[in-house]
């Protein structure tokens, strides 16, 4: 049975290959999702990816993968990364691994962007390679759920 995986998409997400080329490119969502499932299925994982601009459908989203007994989570959650403490708390829930992802590396861009409200929580954290990002986070997260 092929594992179950949730990417999360947060705010804003759904411009991507219209917003800020220099930092994202210009791929979008839909051609993210596209990679991910197809590395997914080569992987023995089903992708099933999820994107808001709202925050608490983004805890609604987690909590209900807690109820499916999801196997691992990924989530880019754009800006809410570095002060939501909901969707972090609603992170803290999941039982299964969580990878964090961002597109850009947020370390070397705007100091407030340096901080991650999620860090002590999630098993890990990808960024700064663009696309390639969500793929490495897809492997990192069935890595850790194969070698329990």
């Amino acid at each position: 049975m092929a594992l179950k995986v949730l990417m999360l998409h947060g705010i804003n997400h759904n411009m991507f290959g219209k917003r800020d080329p220099k930092q994202y490119g210009t791929i979008t969502l839909a051609q993210i999702d596209k990679q991910l499932k197809a590395l997914g299925k080569e992987l023995g994982a089903q992708v099933e990816c999820f994107q808001t601009n709202h925050e608490g459908a983004m805890a609604e989203r987690i909590h209900q993968a807690y109820a499916e007994g999801k196997d691992a989570v990924l989530i880019n959650a754009g800006a809410w990364t570095h002060y939501s403490y909901g969707i972090r708390d609603a992170l803290a829930i999941l039982t299964c691994p969580v990878v964090e992802l961002h597109m850009s590396n947020i370390h070397a861009r705007e100091p407030f962007r340096h901080v991650s409200v999620f860090a002590e929580i999630v098993r890990g954290q990808i960024c700064g390679f663009g696309v390639d990002s969500y793929l490495l986070a897809l492997r990192a997260a069935v890595s850790a759920v194969t070698s329990r």
